[in-house]
């Protein structure tokens, strides 16, 4: 889906919701009275039926115009390209003519046109809407689909009037340019990315369009163009920072700068804003999480503006994306599961698969090998890392949660990850209580996945696209793909966000005594206050604002003023 913005005037106050009439229909107007009526062309006697004619078409196509007009104006989605603050507003819940209108965003026609300047109110990746619960359902599958209440936030990217005058001088920054190598999986680069905006903003630089090194793990070489829309990126961010593809220059003294953990605003301008304006050029490598989470309302609401609005995927993955969804969505509700299984993951963890001895050793093997993967805590075992919450939860794991939890034996499932390590194996426990498993593998037509073989970034982004339109999202692991799509749900509108607590109900599961309608009751009571409800990020300051967008992204207003 690629749709645009117009610049934001400055010095003009127009209403949010006061409608300029689109410039085609002036086009048309001039261009139909200009043939018909131009002293140049018009005869000199002119016969009074085909007068009487051009009159009923001009009345009927003044008509048109003035009808698609207030279409636009009433439409929850239309924001007024000349406003002057950058501000959004979404429905909460769309009915069911948005959501007409959203299958015909995700068609592949919607999603493949281009336009120059997109709007923030539809450059947003709005997910389908949330499927009518039936009424043959037990209590428990009710309480299950049912969505959490969004307390009336949306989304309010209002800048500052002091922000906004910075921008007319930085978005047109000529000398001075930040490059930033990003790295890891999609997520990781997605974070990256927005930290490395938020960066240039602060340094008032200009910020070339960031580098994606090779995967190491999946030896991913994509480009950025490869995954994400560099044009709407571009023109998504103009009024903040301008984003060039290349250095307008040759610059032979390559230095790669990184920067400590916690970064302020004010540490990174006086690190850097000397040598940038020294030498023209600033190079960071190893951002991952780097900068500050504590950052001004602006910067905190740029980083939103980057995550939810600028990085959106590029057409062949979004289409894709797209037609996966759409048949997921048609066929009913439908759950998405973020399954960490894969063999990289329990190296790194330093946990223990669930499948036996016979693959434990594998994957400690693997770790003894290259220890440096392991990033959990080393002087824990893995019966440590497990009941501190530190270890993926594995299928069976999932499969008792989601029954404890209420979810429907024929449940869809969409499973999003890599291959599982021990392959149909590992997955045996879950397709055992809940046999309606997906993949994107078992989704695609032949030969629609090709293009993106080995290409573990664009498998994510299709991930992440089918995940963000189901009704219930789970995830077994913490991680960046969690993280994003807390973030990413809350902000389309708080969709039903479920974050296991395996800290508080893996003592439950391995209670041999517990029965399982005990268990069912105990695990829904852990998960109360942790199904995507909002939750404020004022609460801890060290959580990143993309996956907790309120306060500062996310506001109540009221209706009635938008």
């Amino acid at each position: 889906m690629k749709h645009s913005a117009m610049a934001r005037p400055r010095t003009s106050r127009a209403s949010f919701s006061t409608p300029n009439p689109p410039p085609f229909f002036d086009l048309l107007s001039l261009t139909i009275l200009t043939s018909i009526f131009s002293p140049k062309k018009l005869p000199r006697t002119l016969n009074p039926y085909l007068s009487l004619f051009f009159l009923s078409l001009l009345t009927s196509l003044a008509f048109l115009a003035i009808s698609t007009v207030n279409f636009l104006h009433s439409s929850p989605f239309y924001a007024d390209p000349c406003s002057t603050k950058s501000s959004i507003s979404f429905p909460l819940m769309p009915s069911s003519s948005q959501s007409r209108l959203l299958l015909s965003l995700l068609s592949p026609v919607a999603s493949s046109t281009h336009q120059n300047s997109p709007k923030l109110s539809t450059s947003v990746m709005v997910p389908l809407p949330v499927h009518v619960v039936a009424s043959n359902l037990s209590d428990e599958e009710t309480e299950f689909w049912k969505q959490p209440d969004g307390e009336g936030y949306r989304p309010c990217l209002d800048f500052s009037l002091e922000y906004r005058k910075e921008s007319a001088k930085i978005s047109k920054e000529k000398r001075r340019f930040l490059m930033v190598m990003v790295s890891g999986g999609l997520n990781q680069q997605r974070n990256q990315i927005a930290d490395a905006v938020v960066i240039a903003r602060i340094l008032k630089a200009a910020l070339v369009v960031p580098v994606l090194k090779v995967n190491l793990i999946w030896r991913d070489d994509s480009k950025f163009s490869d995954i994400f829309d560099v044009e709407h990126f571009k023109n998504t961010l103009r009024a903040d920072v301008r984003v060039v593809s290349s250095l307008p220059f040759k610059h032979f003294k390559l230095k790669e700068t990184k920067i400590p953990h916690d970064a302020s605003p004010h540490w990174i301008r006086a690190r850097f804003g000397t040598q940038l304006n020294q030498e023209g050029l600033l190079i960071l490598n190893g951002l991952d999480s780097k900068l500050s989470k504590n950052l001004p309302f602006d910067l905190q609401k740029l980083k939103c503006k980057v995550a939810f609005h600028a990085l959106i995927f590029a057409a062949p993955i979004q289409e894709l994306g797209n037609q996966l969804t759409r048949r997921m969505w048609i066929e009913g509700p439908y759950i998405a599961i973020h399954l960490r299984l894969e063999k990289d993951v329990w190296v790194r963890s330093g946990c223990q698969t669930g499948l036996g001895s016979d693959y434990d050793t594998v994957v400690a093997k693997f770790r003894n090998l290259q220890p440096e993967y392991l990033t959990g805590r080393i002087n824990m075992s893995h019966i440590q890392r497990r009941r501190a919450g530190l270890c993926p939860l594995n299928a069976l794991e999932i499969a008792r949660l989601l029954k404890a939890l209420g979810a429907p034996k024929q449940a869809r499932i969409y499973t999003a990850g890599g291959e599982p390590f021990g392959g149909k194996k590992a997955l045996q426990p879950l397709i055992a209580e809940f046999p309606n498993i997906v993949t994107k593998y078992t989704l695609a037509r032949e030969g629609e996945l090709l293009p993106f073989i080995n290409k573990s970034s664009a498998m994510a982004a299709i991930d992440y696209i089918v995940s963000l339109s189901s009704d219930v999202f789970v995830p077994s692991h913490g991680g960046n793909m969690g993280r994003a799509m807390q973030g990413h749900r809350a902000y389309v509108g708080h969709r039903k966000y479920i974050k296991p607590n395996k800290r508080a109900m893996l003592d439950y599961f391995d209670d041999a005594s517990i029965s399982e309608t005990e268990l069912g009751i105990i695990v829904r009571k852990v998960h109360r206050r942790s199904q995507g409800q909002p939750e404020p990020r004022t609460k801890r300051k060290d959580l990143d604002v993309v996956a907790y967008p309120v306060p500062e992204c996310m506001c109540k207003r009221n209706t009635d003023s938008v």
